[in-house]
């Protein structure tokens, strides 16, 4: 039970156990002006006993509005105020059928009966009856209050629950892309040395026996390698994909961000690139991070600032790679509605999975940026000294 509902659960407690302190002190008192005071140790027990059943969880639902509407239809309007907090209980329980009935049971006994007190004249019959009633209206607003209080604070948790789960899925994905992407740059590497092993073999000039040996180990190494390595990763693609590619778009390759600046200036996005570095001064992780960077921010502004100019840094040298692409602000493009919302999720984890951190937010006046600074493996030289 967290602090919240032990919070609640005390002024609960202690709202119901001061009323019904009031309301057995106003029994006990009232119980010395009823027959001059002959009944002042039975209205005493008979309040006590009220009390125990309204304060007593377990019997609270069940057993109080049976001994309190008895002890009301006894001993008349010296009961009435307990009543009113059991017609108070029932109405925000919505028990609507067991209200009436104890103020109808509790009435009419009174009448049939011969009680010490009686209910049945003007006086004390509207009184109990407007006071039960008040009770009954007050319980009836509380309990619908408590209810949607509580269906609230489930949505709540349901929509918590389900933005979590919404962002460790696009996590997921970006991992799943990941390693997608690495299996065809590796895949790519390992064919060349499986090539070019494969070209030495088969040279007409023979060659050394240990170095024939060693040329097919490598080849069959690399063979084995690259075969692990789609079987392994190769269940990263899209479910139902042909095998072998078909019909499968390709992942980036490393570089090609001009390529997709390129792409946005044709379709009438206007963007401003400076690049510091080449992409092969780099690792292929950082080019494929800046590259779905770029592809993140250019999306981002088509959506939500369509048509302002977009502004980018990237800068490839070591010792870090450095991505910042901003925006002003401008009208919404006609796909501003469509998409998950989670793509940046996916590049926080991408980015981060480098060891590197991403930045995105306003910039002032009215403008968004997104930046990310990713440093390099240890041991990266720039001009020949360690970064």
């Amino acid at each position: 039970m967290n602090s919240s509902r032990v919070q609640a659960w005390v002024v609960a407690v202690g709202r119901g156990a001061a009323v019904t302190f009031f309301a057995t002190v106003a029994a006990v008192s009232a119980a010395q002006r009823v027959g001059d005071g002959r009944y002042v140790v039975a209205i005493s027990a008979s309040a006590v006993a009220c009390a125990v059943a309204l304060l007593v969880p377990r019997l609270r639902g069940p057993v109080a509005p049976i001994v309190v509407a008895a002890v009301t239809a006894w001993w008349g309007w010296v009961g009435t105020l307990l009543l009113a907090f059991v017609m108070y209980d029932l109405a925000a329980a919505r028990r609507t059928r067991a209200a009436v009935l104890c103020a109808a049971a509790a009435l009419g006994a009174n009448l049939v009966g011969y009680p010490p007190t009686r209910l049945w004249h003007q006086q004390a019959y509207v009184t109990a009856l407007f006071l039960w009633a008040f009770a009954y209206v007050v319980g009836l607003w509380i309990g619908n209050r408590r209810r949607l209080v509580r269906a609230l604070a489930a949505d709540v948790e349901h929509l918590r629950v389900e933005a979590q789960l919404r962002e460790e899925a696009a996590r997921i994905a970006e991992r799943s892309r990941i390693a997608a992407e690495m299996h065809d740059v590796l895949a790519h590497r390992l064919s060349l040395i499986a090539l070019h092993t494969g070209v030495l073999a088969t040279r007409s000039d023979p060659l050394p026996g240990p170095i024939a040996e060693r040329l097919a180990l490598l080849r069959d190494a690399s063979t084995e390698a690259l075969a692990d390595l789609r079987d392994v990763l190769g269940v990263l693609r899209t479910p139902g994909a042909a095998p072998n590619g078909a019909g499968v778009v390709p992942a980036p390759v490393p570089g090609d961000v001009r390529q997709l600046v390129d792409d946005a200036r044709a379709a009438s996005q206007p963007i401003a690139m400076t690049v510091h570095g080449r992409p092969e001064d780099a690792p292929t992780t950082h080019r494929l991070a800046v590259y779905r960077i770029v592809q993140e921010a250019l999306t981002n502004a088509r959506k939500h600032a369509d048509g302002a100019l977009v502004t980018m840094r990237i800068d490839y040298r070591p010792p870090v790679t450095l991505v910042e692409v901003t925006n002003p602000p401008g009208p919404p493009g006609p796909a501003a509605a469509v998409g998950s919302g989670y793509g940046l999720v996916g590049l926080r984890e991408r980015v981060s999975a480098l060891g590197g951190h991403l930045t995105v937010g306003p910039a002032g006046a009215g403008s968004w940026r997104l930046a990310a600074r990713i440093p390099h493996p240890a041991g990266t030289e720039e001009n020949g000294t360690p970064a």
